[in-house]
C-alpha cells in the first residue's frame, strides 16, 4: 500500500479513504477492469458486420490484453486473492456465457454457424475451454503463453461451429488481416 500511495502521489491516509485494505483495492481494480471490458464488448458488438467478425474483433482485443498480463499476476490472484479471482470467474461464467450464446444465435440466424448446434451448450463449452487457459497446472506458464492458447481456443471454437459459408467467411477475414 506504501508503493501504491507513493505511485499515486498521495498519502496512505488519503488512499485509505477510498479502499479498506489491499484486498479491497484489488477487488475494485478487478471490477473496474471488467466494466471496461463490458463496454468494449458492447462497442465491438454494435460495429461487427457478422458473428464471426465479432468473435475475431473481441479475440484480437483479448489477445492483446493477455500479452500484457504476466502469468504471475494470475497466479497471485488465484492464490492470495481468491475473492478477486472469483469475481473474474463469475464474470466469465455469467457475462461471457451470455455473450457467446448471443453470438452463436446470431451466427446461426446468419447461416454462418451450423443450424443444429445448441447455443447454450456451445457457450458452456467455450467457458470451460477458456477456464483451462488460466489453469497453470494444465498450461504451465514456462511452456505456454496464455495469448497463444487463447487464439488457438478461439480458432478451435469457430471452426467447430461454423458452417461451410462461415468457414469461407473466416478464411476471407484471415486473408484480409
Amino acid at each position: 500500500m506504501d508503493d501504491v500511495a507513493r505511485e499515486l502521489g498521495i498519502s496512505k491516509k488519503t488512499l485509505y479513504q477510498f479502499v479498506d485494505n489491499k484486498k479491497d483495492l484489488i477487488e475494485k481494480v478487478v471490477f473496474a477492469y471488467i466494466e471496461e471490458e463490458k463496454k468494449l464488448v458492447t462497442e465491438i458488438s454494435s460495429t461487427a458486420k457478422d458473428a464471426i467478425q465479432e468473435m475475431l474483433m473481441i479475440s484480437k482485443h483479448v489477445n492483446l490484453s493477455l500479452k500484457k498480463v504476466n502469468s504471475n499476476v494470475i497466479f497471485d490472484l488465484q492464490r492470495y486473492y481468491p475473492s478477486a479471482w472469483d469475481i473474474i470467474e463469475n464474470y466469465r461464467i455469467q457475462y461471457i456465457y451470455e455473450e457467446i450464446m448471443k453470438n452463436t444465435e446470431w451466427g446461426i440466424k446468419e447461416g454462418i454457424y451450423r443450424k443444429e448446434i445448441n447455443s447454450k451448450i456451445i457457450a458452456k463449452l467455450y467457458i470451460g475451454i477458456m477456464h483451462r487457459i488460466f489453469d497453470l497446472s494444465f498450461f504451465p506458464a514456462d511452456k505456454y503463453k496464455s495469448s497463444e492458447i487463447y487464439i488457438a481456443c478461439v480458432q478451435y471454437h469457430i471452426h467447430g461451429i461454423a458452417s461451410p459459408k462461415g468457414l469461407e467467411l473466416l478464411n476471407e477475414y484471415y486473408e484480409n488481416q
